[in-house]
């Protein structure tokens, strides 16, 4: 039996908890919500939060762990690969997965290896971000510096409203740091998925399109159709940068969930390289479209185990996640589906009983259940996540 720490027990970090347990290994949670579902599955429990490095390596000492997994987590993978590398545990250089996690560093990482990026700047102080600002002109990001889930982001579109988003973008920083970035016009859909990295080498990936909701916020996503439509030409490029940064940050073995578009003219540009598993059901809906299990193979890999039969598989059939939310604020009703949707749901789960209170969707937080959905055609999948209105909704009173 190992013992095996999972930063976080939340109902997007389950899979890996359960996989686990039925594998016999002693399984650990840890985070500061005593109430996430994941903590009623684990052996032992610990009450702290994942971002308290001293803390967390504390408890993976005392407990003697033999592997340790940040899923779906962009605050809490810097935390992981640093207990990792302290305790010489299977996982990826702490500089490394930090240098992904942080907007900032990031960006400043890809200018510095020469890899397509935005005009990009970080501050602490908003009069100098302001004049940044001046200089690359709107429609613009701003950002927190370490956010995940679109939380804390803002397209401003006008140099009016920049004191609101600059300080929408602060209440999301830890570091009390904002990005303001350039916005890149992008051909097609920007593009989202997983990947897995073994022994340097990315071994496997699988991309999606990435769709979100004009009715309410285009920023945070609401689902990802698989395969992506972007043609061989295009992800061939997407691979072979992907694989030169990882190269270069020197990533050994895990998994990676990729955000990037394609300028009009062509070029790829990273969004952002997470040292992590996906949320939104991704690792779920790349098992259905290939057969990959990178559930599997997150926690396998984090205990040190083979994962010498991971190949790169191509997705067959039209299969998309799609995220409950609502556009209006108010007490949730019922959840209505067309006929169509119904024929084409393949799981679901819905968080909310009649009654709870719902916000309208302005980041992973407000999302009010999940979907897989299976099409008959890439065409049909595309027109209906993109005008997903017409056949799921969500009934607020």
């Amino acid at each position: 039996m190992k013992k095996i720490l999972f930063l976080g027990g939340a109902p997007t970090q389950i899979p890996p908890i359960k996989y686990a347990l039925e594998q016999g290994h002693h399984v650990i949670t840890l985070d500061y919500l005593p109430d996430n579902p994941g903590h009623k599955l684990a052996h032992k429990y610990y009450n702290v939060s994942t971002t308290d490095i001293d803390a967390v390596i504390e408890v993976a000492r005392a407990e003697g762990i033999d592997g340790i997994v940040a899923y779906a987590s962009d605050p809490a993978a810097p935390t992981a690969a640093y207990v990792a590398e302290k305790m010489g545990l299977p996982g990826n250089p702490y500089a490394s997965v930090e240098i992904l996690a942080r907007k900032d560093l990031f960006r400043d990482f890809l200018a510095k290896h020469d890899f397509n990026v935005p005009r990009s700047n970080a501050f602490y102080n908003e009069g100098e971000a302001k004049q940044w600002l001046d200089e690359i002109g709107v429609p613009a990001f701003v950002k927190p510096v370490d956010s995940s889930g679109s939380k804390g982001v803002t397209h401003l579109q006008t140099k009016e409203n920049f004191h609101e988003a600059f300080e929408h973008a602060l209440k999301y920083s830890r570091e009390k740091k904002v990005v303001i970035e350039e916005k890149i016009v992008r051909q097609g859909y920007q593009v989202a998925g997983d990947g897995f990295v073994l022994d340097g080498e990315l071994v496997f990936r699988c991309w999606a399109d990435e769709h979100f909701d004009k009715l309410c916020n285009g920023l945070v996503p609401i689902g990802q159709t698989f395969p992506t439509s972007h043609n061989k030409e295009l992800l061939d490029e997407a691979h072979s940068e992907s694989q030169r940064l990882l190269s270069l940050l020197g990533m050994k073995t895990g998994a990676l969930n990729f955000d990037f578009v394609f300028s009009e003219d062509g070029k790829f540009y990273f969004l952002e390289l997470g040292p992590r598993n996906g949320g939104c059901l991704i690792p779920e809906v790349i098992r259905y479209a290939t057969g990959v299990d990178l559930i599997k193979y997150t926690v396998d890999a984090a205990l040190g185990l083979p994962c010498d039969d991971l190949v790169m598989r191509p997705a067959e059939g039209f299969w998309s996640s799609y995220m409950v939310h609502a556009i209006e604020k108010g007490l949730f009703k019922e959840l209505w589906l067309s006929a169509r949707a119904k024929d084409y749901i393949v799981e679901q789960g819905v968080q909310v009983r009649p009654g709870d209170p719902v916000d309208v969707f302005s980041g992973s937080h407000d999302t009010l259940g999940t979907m897989i959905l299976k099409y008959p055609s890439l065409q049909e999948m595309i027109d209906m996540v993109d005008n997903m209105e017409r056949d799921i909704s969500v009934t607020i009173e």
